[in-house]
């Protein structure tokens, strides 16, 4: 069917012989598509009788219980099962023995769920993806197979893709993989200069026509290799990573982007506001339609929107191409023709390679790029398009002053005007950059200048949490004190009235009753008890003051927050007063474990040194604090020793630790894992600088789950 279409299309170009470009379009559709259909395979493969799928709409799944699952055999190993979110489990067997070197290759990019369970025997064996490939030249995910495996080992493959799920299943020998990939390398070169050079071509087009045919045209090329380059999985190789937020939405948003530029080239490629103007309405309608679904993809997400594009894509193919046939022969506008054999092109390749995707025709390295080739032919014709439109309004000209006497000077006068036109155009760009450049250093003074703010914020951060720990702090011995003071001054209202009663004996009257009386109040109010009170409130008094005492020490070592003067401290006296002032954060089931060496000073700034402790026994306790299953006892431990003229600091906690990407990130500014609103991303950044001013070391320890530990190393400069 394919093929039928390109005889007719060629047709079509026959009938537009006079153009040579035509012509070379022509040779393209013969020649190249057929040879391409019968093209070598992709190499040597193992061949697979038959793959079963099992679909699994709950996401529920695991590999136990979809091993006793019925499965459903599948027609060939190429899986197209449309847009759909379900998890889809494969199964199938080897018929050969593999060996050391054999792979299981997916060739699809946009998986978000790529795993491998071989079972035998009832013994299930999870395989992890094979790494052992070049990175900038494999696509799609590889398992790596052994020896191990015969016809009798079940393999269960786990998928699920990001957008279409269309998975072509292939086992190779790595060496005719990595062949698979240099072939693919090839066409993927090709394509993207091509692409490159019609990008900058007609940019630089665009630059001195400043016809806007062209500033859509480069926008276009830029989308459509974006989008390519996203679908293939070039882009999160060389440009983002895979867990980036822009890779969630790349494929939809840049098609989306690319159809909108195709939509306004042809409204003005094609003067359809002149020559046709009900197809003018419906492409306005469609250009509103593709907006509204740029919008929906980050208000209801990939999936409605990617149906959506799929058909508006469709809808505005057909409607477009409909355009160009109607205005190239029905208003005789010439320049549309270019346009009629590009779009035709690269709707015969794209439906041939939809084709290659349900085993319609050969899977292989040409019809995988199939819709890069028919891209790419397609951007080359259009750039010609652009050309021929201008030499068919030049022809007009030219035709409407062929009478004209002075058409010579006139053509001279239109240079030397042309020459003055770039030369102000290149005065005024470079009046431009100027102001640019002028507005660039006026933004960089407003960094600089919300940088030194955003460092003021996270040090007032840090003063609230350690006023914050301060008040608390102080508030309990306080209460402590005051609670006391009360019943001791009952008590000693007590006492008082006791010695006044010895002091009103009337030594002429009954001393023994009198003596009898004041032995009864003293029974009524237990002296014993009173002066037992006496003491223990006495005792609560004192704690609380030393208790206080000790807060004030901390908080007189601690105020030196912005000491820039280099002085030796006692580090270990700085990590003890950062442990007294945020005694309140502490949660109940964390034992903070001191190990403290014998250290010798350090030439230090004080406050900055204690600004980085603060900072890290900050970050270890809230780590522990927003753990989801919590022990029933945490640890907090802090180290000191000394060793070899160096002084060594550790703070480690059994929080939640981090995963290596995280960790490689955390002296990054800005750079947070917290919620929004929780942290600026400047601590471990202010950390970082202070212990580099120190010409210090901080090294960290981390593991995902288990816990993090930050060690300082300062130099002792003893004379």
């Amino acid at each position: 069917m394919a093929i039928s279409s390109t005889y007719i299309l060629t047709y079509l170009l026959i009938k537009m012989r006079k153009n040579v470009f035509y012509f070379i379009s022509t040779c393209l559709l013969v020649f190249l598509i057929p040879i391409g259909l019968h093209a070598k395979d992709d190499g040597k493969t193992i061949k697979v009788d038959r793959f079963y799928i099992y679909e699994d709409q709950t996401h529920q799944e695991t590999i136990n219980s979809v091993a006793k699952k019925d499965f459903v055999p599948t027609k060939s190993n190429i899986l197209n099962y449309g847009l759909s979110k379900s998890i889809y489990w494969i199964k199938f067997n080897l018929n050969t023995q593999p060996t050391n070197n054999t792979l299981i290759y997916l060739d699809q990019s946009r998986l978000s769920v790529a795993e491998m369970y071989l079972v035998k025997n009832d013994k299930i064996t999870s395989v992890p993806q094979f790494l052992g490939l070049p990175s900038k030249l494999a696509q799609g995910v590889s398992f790596n197979l052994n020896t191990n495996i015969d016809s009798h080992t079940d393999i269960y493959l786990k998928l699920q893709t990001k957008e279409m799920f269309i998975v072509p299943i292939k086992v190779y020998e790595k060496s005719t993989l990595l062949d698979f990939f240099s072939m693919r390398q090839v066409f993927f070169g090709i394509y993207t200069g091509i692409m490159a050079v019609m990008f900058i071509y007609n940019l630089f087009l665009f630059v001195i026509i400043r016809d806007r045919n062209y500033l859509f045209y480069i926008f276009y090329i830029l989308f459509t290799w974006l989008a390519q380059i996203t679908i293939q999985g070039y882009a999160i190789k060389y440009f983002w990573s895979e867990n980036s937020p822009i890779n969630d939405y790349a494929t939809v948003l840049f098609s989306c982007m690319a159809i909108l530029f195709a939509n306004l080239f042809t409204i003005s490629f094609l003067e359809i506001k002149t020559y046709f103007k009900i197809g003018y309405n419906v492409l306005t309608v469609i250009f509103v339609l593709i907006i509204g679904n740029i919008l929906l993809i980050f208000i209801a997400g990939n999936y409605i929107a990617f149906i959506l594009m799929q058909v508006i894509t469709s809808v505005g193919a057909l409607i477009a191409l409909l355009i160009a046939i109607y205005v190239y022969f029905k208003k005789h506008f010439k320049p549309a023709g270019f346009y009629l054999v590009a779009w035709s092109i690269l709707l015969i390749g794209t439906f041939m390679f939809i084709m290659k995707d349900y085993g319609f025709i050969p899977y292989n390295n040409f019809t995988i790029y199939l819709l890069q080739i028919s891209a790419g032919i397609e951007v080359i014709l259009l750039s010609f398009a652009l050309a021929d439109k201008i030499n068919f309004f030049k022809k007009e000209n030219e035709l409407a002053q062929a009478q004209a006497l002075s058409a010579s000077l006139e053509n001279q006068r239109l240079i030397k005007e042309q020459n003055v036109v770039l030369e102000q155009k290149v005065k005024e760009r470079t009046e431009e950059l100027e102001s640019a450049n002028g507005t660039l250093n006026i933004t960089l003074n407003n960094l600089k200048s919300a940088q030194s703010q955003l460092v003021d914020a996270e040090k007032m951060a840090a003063l609230g949490q350690l006023t914050a720990g301060i008040a608390h702090e102080i508030n309990n011995p306080i209460n402590f004190v005051t609670s006391n003071v009360k019943p001791l001054q009952l008590d000693i209202d007590d006492l008082k009235e006791i010695i006044k009663k010895y002091e009103n004996i009337d030594l002429t009257g009954d001393i023994e009753a009198q003596i009898h009386q004041i032995e009864a109040y003293k029974k009524q109010i237990d002296l014993d008890f009173v002066n037992n009170e006496i003491t223990s409130l006495l005792s609560g008094i004192n704690e609380g003051a030393k208790r206080t005492a000790e807060i004030i020490r901390s908080l007189r070592n601690f105020s030196r927050l912005d000491e820039s003067d280099m002085k030796p401290i006692d580090l270990n006296e700085g990590l003890l007063s950062t442990l007294v002032l945020v005694r309140n954060n502490l949660p109940d089931n964390l034992t903070v474990i001191k190990d403290l060496g014998n250290l010798p000073k350090v030439e230090c700034m004080p406050g900055k040194i204690n600004q980085v402790f603060m900072n890290l026994v900050s970050n270890a306790i809230q780590a522990i604090k927003i753990k989801e299953v919590q022990q029933k006892e945490e640890f907090l431990t802090i180290k000191s020793w000394y060793d070899k003229q160096q002084v060594f600091i550790s703070i480690k906690d059994t929080g939640t630790g981090m995963s290596e990407e995280v960790k490689h990130r955390i002296f990054e500014p800005f750079f947070t894992t917290k919620d929004i609103g929780e942290g600026t991303g400047l601590g471990l950044s202010i950390v970082f600088s202070i212990i580099e001013k120190h010409k210090g070391n901080i090294e960290v320890n981390s593991k995902l789950g288990e816990g993090t530990e930050f060690i300082i190393t300062l130099q002792v400069n003893t004379p």
